[in-house]
C-alpha cells in the first residue's frame, strides 16, 4: 500500500510542476483536468505525507535515545515517541479509507420516492412523517425540496409522494435511507389504545444527466391532463399534469405539482432518466458480481431497514444494531447519527473486502 502512496504523490508532485508550465496554462482544457485531477489526490497526499512526517519523527527520536544520557531528557524522548508511535494506527486508516473506491453518484443531486406500506391509513400517515422528516433534514443542511408530484388524502396521509432534493452530497447521504422502514405506534384513530405496525419504502434514485441517459423520443408517450388531489387547488382549470410512459420498460411517471405543463415535463423526464440510469446501474453492478454486497450497497429494497418505536421513543437501524432515543427529535430530521453508523458499517465492509 505504501508504494501505491508513494506513486500517487510522484503523480501529484509530476501534475504540480505540470500545471506550472506555461504550456499548460495556455490550455484551459488541459488546465482544467490537471485541476481536477489535483483536487482528487490531495486528500490522499496529504495524509501520505503526514504519516512520512510522522515515521521520520520516530526515526530521529529511536536515534536521540542512543545518545542522549540525562534522564530527564530520556524520559521526553520517551513520551514523545510514544504518542508519535500511538499516532500511526489513526493514520494508517485513514489513509485506507481514502483509497477505497469513491462512489461517482456521490455528489448528484437524489430524486426520492416514498411510498405507504402495510397498514391501510396509518401506513400513510407514516409516509407523511418520513416526507415531513427528510425535507427538514434536507432544509438543516441547506439543500432545497421540490415535490414533483404526490398523492395524498384529506386526512394528510400520503400514498406515493415523489420529490427532488437539490444539493451538493444530497445523494451521499440520502442512498443510506432505501429500503423499507416500519413504525409501531397507536394510529390517532385506534380507540384501543392498541399498537400497529406500518411500513412504507423509501426509493432513493441520483439524478442523471441528459447526456448520459439516452432517450429516444419515439419511445415515449405523453399524455397531458387536468391535475387534481386533496384541497382542489389548480384542480380542472388548466389542463398541466403530465403523464409518460416509457414504452421500452413499461415505466410511467407523473407529475402534476407545478402549474406550468413545461414544468411538469421537465420534472417528469428527470425522473424518468434517474429511474433509466438506476436500472442501468443495476444492471452494471449485476454483471459484476455485485450480489455479494449488503443492503447499503445494492439499495434492495424488499429488507426492513429500520423501526420507529413511539411507546418506547426510540429508532433501531437494523443494518448495524443501532438504537437512538429521543424519537420526536429524529421525526424533526435530525438524522445524521443514524446514517453515519451506516455509513461507517459500510466503510469497515469496503476496508474488509479490499484488504488494503
Amino acid at each position: 500500500m505504501l508504494e501505491r502512496l508513494e506513486q500517487i504523490n510522484q503523480r501529484f508532485i509530476n501534475i504540480e510542476h505540470e500545471l506550472a508550465d506555461e504550456k499548460t496554462i495556455s490550455d484551459v482544457k488541459r488546465l482544467q483536468e490537471l485541476g481536477q485531477e489535483r483536487s482528487n489526490l490531495e486528500e490522499i497526499v496529504t495524509l501520505y505525507r503526514k504519516y512520512r512526517d510522522t515515521q521520520r519523527q520516530i526515526e530521529e527520536a529511536e536515534e536521540m535515545l542512543k545518545t542522549e544520557t540525562d534522564d530527564e531528557m530520556r524520559s521526553m524522548i520517551k513520551q514523545e515517541l510514544a504518542d508519535l508511535e500511538k499516532s500511526l494506527d489513526p493514520q494508517m486508516t485513514a489513509m485506507k479509507i481514502a483509497l477505497l473506491p469513491t462512489d461517482p453518484n456521490d455528489n448528484r443531486n437524489v430524486i426520492i420516492e416514498i411510498r405507504a406500506g402495510t397498514g391501510g391509513d396509518e401506513a400513510g400517515l407514516f409516509a407523511a412523517d418520513l416526507f415531513r422528516m427528510y425535507s427538514n433534514y434536507a432544509k438543516n443542511r441547506r439543500w432545497q425540496v421540490e415535490i414533483v408530484n404526490s398523492n395524498e388524502s384529506s386526512i394528510g396521509s400520503i400514498k406515493e409522494i415523489v420529490f427532488e432534493v437539490t444539493g451538493k452530497g444530497a445523494f451521499s447521504r440520502f442512498k443510506y435511507e432505501r429500503g423499507v422502514h416500519r413504525v409501531q405506534r397507536v394510529p390517532v384513530t385506534e380507540t384501543s389504545g392498541r399498537i400497529h405496525t406500518s411500513t412504507a419504502t423509501v426509493a432513493v434514485l441520483p439524478e442523471a444527466d441528459e447526456v448520459e441517459v439516452d432517450i429516444d423520443q419515439n419511445d415515449l408517450r405523453i399524455d397531458i391532463f387536468h391535475s387534481g388531489g386533496a384541497g382542489g387547488q389548480n384542480v380542472n382549470k388548466v389542463a398541466t399534469a403530465v403523464r409518460i410512459t416509457h414504452n421500452p420498460t413499461g415505466l410511467v411517471v407523473v407529475c402534476q405539482d407545478e402549474r406550468s405543463q413545461l414544468k411538469n415535463k421537465q420534472k417528469a423526464m428527470a425522473v424518468l432518466r434517474a429511474r433509466l440510469y438506476e436500472m442501468e446501474l443495476s444492471k452494471k453492478e449485476n454483471a459484476e458480481a455485485s450480489e455479494r454486497r449488503s443492503q447499503v450497497g445494492t439499495g434492495e429494497r424488499a429488507e426492513k431497514i429500520r423501526t420507529y418505536n413511539y411507546p418506547q421513543d426510540r429508532v433501531t437501524d437494523h443494518r448495524t444494531g443501532i438504537t437512538v432515543h429521543n424519537l420526536p427529535k429524529i421525526m424533526e430530521g435530525y438524522i445524521d447519527e443514524l446514517i453515519d453508523s451506516v455509513a461507517a458499517s459500510e466503510q469497515a465492509r469496503m476496508l474488509e473486502e479490499n484488504a488494503l
